[in-house]
């Protein structure tokens, strides 16, 4: 009995692997539009992971990975050590606390107006309009703030024309966070309502009804019916946000870089870069990089579970 229990299983698990080779053969010229998503991520996201090897060794280009002695975990105790390292990371955390708290609630207010427009055409006007810097690259933001902002630019020569003093916006250490989360906000903040308006897209204009016999003014409707709706989007979008937590953004931050700024700018993107080109501390420059990469990995598995726990979905 149990011999011919055990045949029915094997033949249906057969038939079940069978359906499936049938179904990837047939939708395999689907399967290969994958393809150079998948080249992508092996070739320039987990082949180099190899290269974390060296965060544990004292590595020389010229003894390789295999010849280069191995430290263990020095240069990790070198991060706490080095008190250039603390500042290096207290920085980056101001910064993105700054994206989290101030940037990001931006494109959901955004979002929240544009809802409430009427008109199309002028909806997906203002939305095209304010969505377009995001297109742009980080070098022409910074170029236009430097035209702007500069001692001899545009907005220091109507402060000085009216008899008030230039305003060293770009060399001042008070105005570099200031800017950087300004740039941020114009740049991203448009791009980012696309996905809230997606998501408000799917609220029942039954719940809005109801809410308007019950005397709910807009603000009301706003409140209790549109944001519940999209609480389950802001959670994953914020999730997404401290998994980055350790990022400002590379090449943002060393375009607004200057021997001014420098000691409340240098990011660990920055850092890392000083580091591991231009000072060739290869080894400590990869430790940093794993740490802030296990720190973002910390940071999303702990508010992931978090947000399940207060009964929302979560990421995964």
């Amino acid at each position: 009995m149990k011999s011919e229990l055990n045949q029915e299983v094997d033949v249906r698990i057969k038939a079940k692997k069978n359906n499936h080779i049938k179904k990837l053969w047939k939708d395999r010229y689907i399967y290969l539009l994958l393809l150079p998503g998948i080249l992508f991520f092996l070739v320039y996201k987990y082949l180099p992971m190899g290269g974390l090897i060296i965060a544990f060794q004292d590595f020389s280009p010229f003894q390789g990975y295999f010849g280069s002695p191995w430290v263990g975990f020095e240069h990790f105790q070198r991060i706490f050590n080095t008190d250039e390292v603390l500042q290096v990371i207290w920085n980056t955390l101001v910064l993105s606390f700054l994206q989290i708290f101030v940037s990001f609630p931006v494109s959901i207010v955004l979002a929240l107006m544009l809802n409430e427009v009427r008109n199309e055409v002028y909806k997906r006007t203002i939305q095209s309009i304010i969505y377009l810097p995001h297109f742009l690259s980080w070098v022409i933001i910074v170029g236009l703030s430097v035209i702007f902002l500069r001692g001899e630019g545009i907005l220091n020569s109507v402060f000085t024309s009216f008899g008030f003093e230039a305003i060293p916006f770009l060399t001042s250490e008070d105005w570099f966070r200031p800017l950087i989360t300004l740039q941020n906000i114009w740049k991203e903040s448009g791009w980012g309502t696309i996905i809230f308006l997606a998501a408000m897209a799917g609220v029942s204009p039954h719940l809005y009804e109801a809410a308007m016999i019950d005397g709910a003014n807009r603000w009301r409707r706003i409140w209790h019916v549109t944001l519940p709706a999209i609480r389950s989007t802001i959670i994953i979008l914020l999730i997404l946000k401290l998994g980055n937590v350790m990022e400002s953004g590379f090449e943002h931050i060393f375009l607004m870089l200057n021997p001014f700024n420098r000691d409340i700018g240098n990011v660990l993107d920055t850092f890392v870069y000083f580091k591991g080109v231009q000072q060739a501390d290869y080894s400590f420059a990869t430790a940093v990089g794993l740490f802030k990469g296990l720190v973002g990995l910390i940071l999303v598995v702990g508010a992931n579970r978090l947000a399940k726990r207060f009964g929302e979905q979560g990421l995964y």
